[in-house]
C-alpha cells in the first residue's frame, strides 16, 4: 500500500502543474487540507464542463480519474453544489482549457 499524498500538497502541485502547461486552474472550493477528496471540472469554453473525481478501479486495482457528471456547464456547477452539500471538506479546482486538457492522465 502506497501513502497518499495531502490533499492540499496534491492540489498545489497540480495546479502548478498545469500553470507550466499555460492552462488556467482555480481553487473554487478549499477542502480538508490533509484528506480533503479533489473534484477537478475542466470547463470546455464552449458552455460545456465536464467534473471529474478520483474512484477506485476493481479490474486494476487502482484509483483512477472518473467523469462524475459532464453537460451544460450550469447543470455541472449544479452537481459540483450538490456534491459540496455531502461533502464539506471536498476541494474544487476548476480548470479552463477549450482543447479539454486536464492532464489528469497518470497522476496519482
Amino acid at each position: 500500500m502506497t501513502a497518499r499524498l495531502a490533499s492540499g500538497i496534491w492540489v498545489a502541485a497540480y495546479l502548478r502543474r498545469l500553470q507550466i502547461e499555460g492552462i488556467p486552474a482555480y481553487v473554487i472550493a478549499r477542502g480538508d487540507n490533509t484528506a480533503g477528496a479533489v473534484l477537478v471540472k475542466l470547463a470546455l469554453m464552449d458552455g460545456t464542463a465536464r467534473a471529474f473525481m478520483r474512484g477506485f478501479d476493481i479490474e486494476t486495482n487502482t484509483r483512477v480519474w472518473q467523469v462524475l457528471v459532464e453537460g451544460q456547464e450550469g447543470d455541472v456547477d449544479a452537481a459540483i453544489t450538490r456534491q459540496r452539500g455531502f461533502d464539506p471538506d471536498l476541494w474544487v479546482i476548476e480548470v479552463e482549457d477549450a482543447r479539454g486538457r486536464d492532464l489528469l492522465d497518470g497522476i496519482e
